[in-house]
């Protein structure tokens, strides 16, 4: 350790209570907010393996019933998600209009929307899933630099204390400028990579909400096709 850390940490270490209780909360918020990042990197390298895999089960399979059972094996993906949301609202349909004539006489009269409305819970679900923690993740790069900053406003006042005490020398200002400054990084270290991360993750949402979206118009699709 160098002269530069064994000063800063005892700089810390000297520090008011205030500035300390600040510093601790800072770090604790950048904690929770690697986490976070942590936690949905698995979960978005996940979604987008497991929507491969359903994708290959799809476009393998003649029947939509085949996937369907197929499909069970798999793990939580957002196609799986609108899919069996949009099969199970089928076959209800089915089950109320068994004759062939009288199912397409249904739609023919009613169009596709139970079916889009299905598909629609589906998504919705999907994007509790994939949103989860995100608020959290904008609320601490939101609220660190201002905590940070209330960090930098008491060092300042203890600087002018020291001033009042001691006189306009050196000695007396720079321990309350020091803890300002530091609190003011640590204050940006905690925010900076919560706000790029949570625009990261939010476009990676966005991307997936597109490929949903156009997952349930392909199965739309394939419905109306088997009712001509």
């Amino acid at each position: 350790m160098n002269t530069a850390e064994l000063d800063m940490l005892q700089i810390i270490l000297e520090s008011g209570i205030v500035v300390k209780s600040v510093l601790a909360s800072l770090i604790l918020a950048s904690l929770v907010s690697w986490a976070i990042v942590f936690k949905k990197r698995s979960l978005i390298n996940s979604v987008e393996k497991n929507n491969e895999k359903f994708m290959e089960l799809y476009k393998n399979s003649a029947k939509i019933s085949e996937v369907y059972e197929k499909c069970k094996e798999l793990p939580f993906s957002p196609y799986k998600s609108l899919f069996e949301h949009g099969y199970k609202e089928l076959q209800k349909v089915k089950g109320s209009n068994k004759d062939e004539k009288n199912l397409k006489e249904h739609f023919s009269d009613f169009g596709l929307g139970v079916i889009e409305r299905a598909l629609k819970q589906g998504v919705n679900e999907t994007n509790l899933e994939l949103e989860k923690l995100l608020s959290t993740l904008a609320s601490i790069g939101s609220i660190t630099p201002f905590i940070g900053l209330f960090g930098t406003v008491w060092g300042i006042i203890d600087s002018f204390t020291g001033i009042a005490g001691g006189g306009a020398t050196l000695d007396a200002v720079a321990p309350g400028i020091a803890e300002a400054l530091i609190a003011t990084a640590v204050g940006l270290a905690a925010a900076i990579p919560a706000v790029w991360f949570y625009n990261h993750y939010n476009s990676k949402n966005a991307k997936l909400n597109t490929d949903m979206e156009s997952f349930g118009q392909e199965f739309l699709n394939v419905v109306e096709r088997s009712l001509v």
